[in-house]
C-alpha cells in the first residue's frame, strides 16, 4: 500500500483562502455602494469621493492575501475547489487588481515605493510642455465649442449647415 503524499494545511493558511473570497465579494459591493454615494453626490467621480483611499487598502488587502496564496502551493487544491476558474483565475484577476492598486496609488503610496515614483516621473516628464493642459478649464460650453471649433478648423457656418 504506497503512502498518499499529503501537505498538511494549516488553519491559518486556509484563513487567506476564505479572507480572499470575502474581500473579493467585500470589494465588489462597496465600490457599488461608493458608486451610489457619487451619484447622489452629484455623480462625482469615484476617485473624488472623500473615502477613495478605503477602497484602496481593500485593494491591497486583496492583493497582499491573492499573493500569499501563490506563495503557498499547498492551497492549491482548495483554491480550484473554492474559486470559480481555479488558480488560473485568481492569478487573472489578481494581476487585475495589483494593476488597479498600482494606477490609483496615492503620492503617499508612491514615495514609499521609489521604482513606482521613477516610473510615474518619466510617465509624466513625457507630456508636451508647449500646451497648457488646463487652457479652458472653467469655460462655458459655448466658449468651449468655439475653441474646438477652433482647434478643429470648422467655422460656425459649417456647424449650422
Amino acid at each position: 500500500m504506497a503512502e498518499e503524499n499529503k501537505t498538511v494545511v494549516s488553519k491559518e493558511s486556509l484563513w487567506y483562502v476564505d479572507n480572499y473570497i470575502v474581500l473579493l465579494d467585500y470589494y465588489d459591493r462597496t465600490i457599488s455602494r461608493i458608486a451610489a454615494r457619487c451619484v447622489r453626490q452629484g455623480n462625482i467621480a469615484l476617485e473624488e469621493y472623500k473615502f477613495y483611499p478605503y477602497i484602496l487598502d481593500v485593494l491591497e488587502e486583496i492583493c497582499d492575501t491573492g499573493n500569499y496564496i501563490l506563495e503557498h502551493k499547498e492551497l492549491y487544491p482548495y483554491v480550484e475547489k473554492r474559486v470559480a476558474g481555479g488558480i488560473e483565475a485568481l492569478k487573472k484577476n489578481l494581476s487585475l487588481y495589483q494593476e488597479e492598486l498600482t494606477n490609483n496609488q496615492s503620492p503617499d503610496m508612491l514615495r514609499a515605493d521609489p521604482d513606482e515614483a521613477k516610473k510615474l516621473n518619466e510617465v509624466m516628464s513625457n507630456f508636451d510642455k508647449s500646451v497648457d493642459p488646463t487652457v479652458g478649464a472653467g469655460m462655458n460650453i459655448d466658449e468651449l465649442m468655439e475653441k474646438l471649433m477652433a482647434e478643429n478648423n470648422i467655422s460656425n457656418k459649417e456647424q449650422t449647415e
